[in-house]
């Protein structure tokens, strides 16, 4: 009875094979560099390749001490390791220990010679350059119907900005019709009138990335009149429609950030200025309304019903020192007529009358002061306190 092996064993067994081959445990294999990716984790995986075949190759970190350079799409290399299988997938692959550079690669040498003639002429010039119109209404992209690329730019858009249309073509992005296609995507889209243009696609080999390499799409993406952003494979790749595009991004997504503005940091920002502006305009007005008030109050100060009704106010005050300083002068006045009056009634005859004095005068009024003035028979008045005598002279004696 014949015998029955698991998956495992005859992946276990070829690879006892390629094991006990010692032409495989050391062996040098020269071709072009595709497919090429650098992993997080320092290991390579990278396609070898030339006219008739091609064969998986992956350098693991542990031995990348050793690599000078970084291995680019196309570049000619030769590869020296092992030949061995990977049990889990039964696929064989080259285990590089040694890389060195061998030379350059065809695909390599067409991507330099265009790239030279299109930059000769001026295709790539940084004038030639349109802005990316910050808020857009359309967006219109050109990528596969299917696949990461298309699903990242409208996930992310959408996230971004849901107001914004998009408007998708669905391109070829590979293979001998995919020039046609994307040209007539680009134009499509044109026509169409939208704001801003992604042409892109997820990454890949640089045969499968080629198509971005041609001429004629690198013309239509420059001479297109809606500004372009080209997004074609991962980060490390590049393509001629990356230089003629009016900008570059590294990746489908990285172009969906570029292209969409985010709505949320937009009204963050609007209500930013909103407070700003507020704040701007009480600043204004307070300033307005203290210069009002400034020449309201030097108006006040110039208009003549202002000075009228200062002078008036003065000629009040004026007029109630006036008043005071009269009443106080008529007070000072009266009290000084009071001393005065009591100096005089200290010297007043009437005075000396009321102290039991009296005086004589003749008939004829005048003061008696001399017995010669009178003779016996001459009639006298004598005035006392309350009234006076009328007495007769019997004799006048000199003392």
């Amino acid at each position: 009875m014949q015998n029955i092996y698991t998956v495992a064993q005859v992946n276990a067994y070829i690879k006892n094979m390629f094991t006990q081959d010692y032409m495989l445990q050391s062996i040098s294999v020269k071709g072009e560099v595709s497919n090429c990716k650098y992993h997080t984790s320092g290991h390579i995986y990278f396609t070898l390749k030339d006219r008739s075949g091609t064969i998986a190759c992956v350098m693991f970190a542990g031995k990348r001490s050793g690599l000078a350079f970084r291995m680019t799409e196309g570049m000619q290399v030769v590869v020296s390791g092992e030949v061995n299988v990977y049990e889990r997938d039964g696929k064989y692959q080259l285990y590089a220990s040694r890389i060195t550079r061998q030379g350059i690669g065809d695909l390599y040498v067409k991507f330099e010679q265009l790239k030279r003639k299109l930059e000769e002429q001026g295709m790539f010039a940084a004038e030639y350059k349109r802005e990316i119109p910050k808020y857009i209404r359309t967006l219109g992209v050109v990528t596969a119907e299917t696949g990461a690329a298309v699903r990242d730019i409208i996930s992310i858009s959408r996230r971004r900005n849901p107001f914004v249309q998009i408007i998708l073509y669905p391109a070829i992005v590979q293979g001998d019709a995919a020039v046609s296609s994307i040209v007539n995507g680009i134009h499509a889209l044109e026509q169409i009138g939208v704001d801003l243009i992604i042409v892109g696609r997820g990454g890949g080999s640089i045969e499968e990335l080629w198509a971005f390499n041609e001429e004629e799409v690198a013309r239509t993406v420059f001479e297109c009149a809606v500004p372009v952003i080209s997004a074609v494979g991962h980060e490390t790749d590049f393509t001629i429609t990356d230089y003629a595009a009016d900008l570059r991004a590294p990746t489908p997504s990285a172009a969906a950030e570029l292209a969409v503005c985010d709505v949320q940091e937009l009204f963050g920002h609007m209500q930013t200025m909103r407070e700003r502006y507020c704040r701007g305009m009480e600043r204004k007005l307070r300033e307005a309304f203290l210069l009002l008030q400034n020449k309201k109050d030097r108006l006040k100060y110039l208009s003549p019903l202002s000075r009228i009704r200062d002078k008036r106010n003065l000629a009040m005050k004026l007029e109630e020192a006036l008043q005071d300083a009269m009443e106080r002068k008529i007070l000072e006045k009266r009290q000084m007529l009071l001393l005065c009056a009591e100096r005089l009634k200290g010297l007043s005859p009437l005075e000396k009358l009321n102290q039991g004095y009296s005086y004589v005068s003749t008939e004829a009024g005048k003061t008696l002061i001399s017995v010669r003035q009178v003779k016996p028979g001459d009639r006298l008045k004598i005035y006392v306190a309350d009234g006076f005598v009328e007495a007769d002279t019997v004799r006048a004696k000199k003392a």
